[in-house]
């Protein structure tokens, strides 16, 4: 049996979660074109018959403007001390320089393997090669894998390349869970991905999602939660003309809670205006940041 960690970093947007959902199979990390996406530190357990390896998806790699930010930067350092495997995602279109800056920051002390993502969205073979190349003679780089997230390219082929590193030893966690953070978290995940999806601009930056109640019932689970904003102008917008928005934010994220949970839900969003929560300790606290 091979058990070990695997931790997932890269610039905003170089497509760590939506790698993480390939490899999994499930939706375990929000995805959206906008970047900062994921804040937290994602745990997902992958566990087959003769192995187990935990994903952390960590947040883009940014300067921090706000003590959200901090908090943010600071689940990416501590992920460098538990693994036994960095994946250092590039997406194919940006400056390889630029990332290698980030790569030689991170001073990482376990092999890496360079991904380089969005493949499909590169038909000159020269350049994949050109990168390959680029990235090969880095001292923290043990290999160079290219994949496309998104259509699922590579993958196994990566999963084979990462088990060839991890050691042999017991399972860490017991059972069939996919994670070791809780269901409510998934819940107030995909409700922010619809945040993301509906509203424009700075909207889903200044919001954030606290799951209140989460009751399972007989024949569906009742979920109450609260879009938090930080301006009462954010609250109208959340909201809409008549309440227009929020239903359809409502409608879409009981879709995909509905599937996630292989249950009926009963979803109830209510508005929660918070004057700058992002650099309030308490609030972080209450948020799970």
């Amino acid at each position: 049996m091979k058990a070990g960690f695997v931790n997932i970093f890269g610039k905003p947007n170089a497509g760590k979660s939506t790698l993480l959902n390939a490899i999994m199979g499930e939706k375990m990390a929000i995805v959206s074109h906008k970047v900062q996406t994921t804040r937290h530190r994602i745990k997902a357990i992958l566990t087959e018959d003769n192995y187990q390896i935990i994903f952390s998806d960590t947040p883009g790699i940014i300067e921090p403007k706000y003590k959200l930010h901090e908090k943010m930067m600071q689940a990416v350092k501590g992920s460098l001390e538990d693994a036994d495997l960095a994946l250092l995602m590039f997406d194919i279109k940006e400056n390889p320089e630029e990332s290698d800056l980030i790569f030689s920051s991170l001073h990482l002390k376990v092999p890496a393997i360079i991904v380089v993502n969005k493949i499909d969205t590169q038909k000159d073979r020269k350049k994949l090669e050109e990168i390959e190349s680029f990235f090969k003679e880095k001292k923290y780089c043990k290999e160079v894998i290219a994949i496309s997230a998104i259509n699922k390219e590579g993958i196994d082929q990566l999963l084979n390349r990462i088990l060839s590193y991890i050691p042999e030893g017991a399972p860490f966690f017991e059972g069939d869970d996919i994670s070791d953070l809780p269901t409510k978290f998934f819940v107030s995940e995909l409700i922010r991905e619809k945040i993301f999806e509906l509203y424009q601009e700075e909207l889903p930056y200044h919001s954030a999602v606290l799951v209140r109640e989460f009751k399972e019932k007989t024949t569906l689970i009742k979920i109450s939660a609260d879009i938090i904003v930080q301006r009462e102008t954010q609250k109208g917008i959340i909201i809409g003309d008549k309440g227009s928005m929020i239903k359809k934010l409502g409608t879409l994220a009981r879709i995909d809670i509905e599937a996630f949970l292989g249950s009926k839900v009963f979803l109830e969003l209510f508005v929660k205006v918070r004057d700058k929560w992002r650099d309030n300790e308490t609030f972080l606290k209450e948020y799970g940041y």
